[in-house]
């Protein structure tokens, strides 16, 4: 992170060659502007809280769900309502934290540097920008360094554990129990949360940079000007009101209403929020206004501003449950892809691939849909906003994705503790609710990375003065065709990475099964420290090659290819990133989630494929073996990917539009 920081503060310094002179603005030549360095030092400084921001966040809320995991086991004995209630207000908690430090931090910087740089706005959001870069750069490293953590020892723990040895999940004679625990909060919560922090970040500073060239920025509008930062305040008021309906209002009784009551966050939060919106939307903005569409200004009513978030927030709904469609066992295609491992494995492969493309097709139309309307209505500027509508919910939102893990390590606890069956039959009511969440989680955060990446995507060809991007000119086309190849080669990076780590896992753990004596009777404990420390060094080691790709491609494309080529392998990575991502996630959330349909045995149907350890049941793990690092690894991570590219090259711009093309120059 520091080196990046310096890498900023040279590149954007160098812009007027370090001089400490006033400059004209770029977008009105009339006025003059604080100079380039100053732009430079204070967008080093935003990145460098950003990080800390989401380095703090992260933490954090680790810290919460590793305090609340055994307290929920615990609270499991007087029955699965209470359990519920303590994972519940956990997960509420980090989603609290995250939302509210976001908007801090950011509400504070916005003032500081208005301190210095005065009336001139244009450059103030510019180097704000900086913050959203530092967010997601720090996410990245979350989410791939994360997935590659958890999924090493999910997947050495699994191979081993239950199709050689016939043990358990969460067994404690498994020397890769306690690894497989840590990674899902480090996967889970510490990723996850970095990842939406990150979006979040994102979405508000390419509203911010639009809006400062906008009536807004140009009038000196403070209080419309801030419009994406009040969409995210009003969402903190209405989640909080939401969780009460969750805890308070409405008990959880028993294990059929766990799924109902996390599902009615939901549907409750957006609707609040759409009333929370217009209210917003009819106070803080004019009736009629500016928004700087491509080098002219567009007449936008503030009636039309509120659509464009309202249609975000429900295209986020509309994703959410297709996702849950696709991913919970309740529905017929995980049902689908279970009764298929009655032939064996090799089906269920199959099953499971063409659900996870299926699945793309109407989360699609949802992002098509909200952009061509927001795009109508308020140009670049609905798009962002669109985003923030999507992400004003995040509260409610984190604390169902956060329940998963808890509840998720509850049941690892009351496992190993040798509680009783009862216990861990509630926990395991609580984890399945919680694997459909965490797939609704990780829709939302696709869905928002792609209207987020666009958004910045057009702050960044707005700011490099670029008028049209034609695909027809060659210099367009390589950048689309290489683009599209990038979440390819991020997606092959991350799961080879799991599959190296996995396999030193696998030879550590069949090591101490056969050398190691009375492991299986369970008479002297396993060496737990060595598998914990192989998922360590092999995701700080295997994050850097991905990290690097990620980093270092705008910047190389930049340099020596020039912004109309940067622009298609921005659109390229976008396009060919979501679908990867979307597909990547359902298929192995499906593939999970129809390994625990055959063992939970619930239904008539379920019952015929057979108890743990039939051919059925075997033929499932794999899959949900094969599709651990495809739904924890490379698919949330892709969202990073389009997103952090985006805003890299938004934060570069000046650089690129003033000395970069190199190549062409030549």
């Amino acid at each position: 992170m520091v080196a990046f920081a310096v890498l900023i503060f040279i590149f954007l310094g160098s812009v007027e060659g370090f001089s400490t002179k006033m400059q004209s603005c770029t977008y009105d030549s009339t006025k003059l502007c604080k100079p380039a360095l100053a732009t430079a030092g204070f967008s080093t400084i935003s990145f460098i809280l950003g990080a800390i921001t989401s380095v703090v966040s992260g933490f954090l809320g680790m810290k919460i769900a590793t305090y609340a995991n055994a307290r929920t086991t615990l609270e499991a004995r007087k029955g699965v309502g209470k359990a519920f209630i303590v994972a519940f207000r956990s997960g509420a908690v980090m989603g609290f934290l995250l939302a509210a430090n976001g908007l801090l931090v950011l509400y504070i910087t916005i003032n500081l540097f208005k301190l210095y740089y005065g009336d001139d706005w244009e450059g103030l959001f510019e180097a704000i920008t900086g913050y959203g870069l530092g967010g997601s750069s720090m996410a990245l490293f979350g989410r791939v360094g994360g997935g590659i953590y958890t999924k090493a020892a999910d997947v050495g723990a699994d191979l081993v554990g239950k199709l050689e040895r016939n043990i358990p999940e969460d067994d404690p004679r498994n020397p890769a129990v306690i690894a497989d625990n840590v990674g899902d909060n480090v996967g889970d919560i510490a990723g996850m949360g970095s990842d939406l922090f990150g979006s979040y970040a994102e979405s508000s500073c390419a509203a911010l940079v639009v809006a400062s060239i906008s009536s807004f920025g140009i009038n000196h509008e403070f209080t419309a000007m801030l419009y994406p930062l009040l969409i995210s305040s009003i969402g903190i008021l209405i989640c909080l009101l939401t969780t009460l309906f969750a805890t308070d209002f409405f008990e959880v009784r028993n294990v059929k209403e766990i799924e109902p009551a996390l599902k009615k966050q939901l549907i409750i939060s957006t609707a609040l929020m759409t009333v929370g919106i217009a209210l917003v939307s009819w106070i803080a903005l004019p009736s009629s206004f500016t928004i700087f569409n491509f080098g002219v200004q567009k007449e936008v009513k503030n009636w039309q501003l509120f659509l464009c978030v309202a249609v975000g927030l429900w295209a986020g709904l509309i994703i959410g449950f297709v996702t849950e469609y696709y991913t919970s066992n309740a529905y017929s295609p995980v049902k689908d892809v279970a009764d298929s491992c009655r032939t064996g494995a090799a089906t269920n492969v199959i099953f499971g691939l063409a659900l996870g493309y299926k699945s793309v097709i109407i989360p699609i139309f949802a992002i098509a849909i909200s952009i061509f309307i927001s795009f109508t209505f308020a140009a670049m500027y609905g798009i962002a906003v669109a985003a923030l509508g999507m992400l004003s919910t995040i509260a409610t939102g984190l604390a169902i994705d956060a329940y998963g893990p808890i509840s998720d390590n509850a049941g690892g606890i009351a496992e190993m503790a040798g509680m009783s069956h009862r216990i861990r039959e509630r926990t395991d009511a609580l984890d399945a609710a919680g694997n459909t969440t965490a797939a609704i989680g990780k829709g939302f955060a696709i869905g928002s990375a792609a209207l987020v990446s666009l958004a910045l995507f057009g702050a960044f060809v707005s700011r490099a003065a670029i008028s049209t991007v034609d695909v027809l000119t060659p210099k367009v086309f390589i950048g689309l065709i290489v683009g599209a190849m990038l979440p390819y080669w991020f997606s092959a990076m991350t799961m080879k990475s799991v599959g190296k780590a996995a396999l030193k896992m696998v030879e550590e753990v069949r090591r101490q099964f056969n050398t190691i004596p009375g492991i299986m009777e369970g008479t002297t404990k396993p060496d737990y420290a060595t598998c914990v420390k192989i998922s360590t060094d092999a995701s700080i080691k295997e994050m850097l090659p991905p990290g690097a790709l990620v980093m270092l491609t705008p910047l190389i494309v930049g340099i020596f290819f020039g912004v109309e080529t940067l622009s298609g392998v921005l659109a390229g990575s976008l396009v060919s990133g979501v679908q990867i991502a979307i597909s990547a996630s359902n298929t192995g959330g499906a593939w999970d989630n129809a390994k625990k349909y055959i063992e939970a045995g619930a239904s008539e149907h379920a019952k015929t494929l057979g108890p743990k350890g039939s051919d059925a049941h075997k033929a499932a793990v794999i899959g949900d073996t094969v599709g651990d690092p495809l739904k924890d690894t490379s698919g949330p991570s892709l969202n990073i990917l389009i997103k952090l590219m985006a805003v890299e090259s938004l934060v570069f711009a000046p650089f690129f539009a003033a000395h970069g093309g190199l190549l062409f120059k030549i």
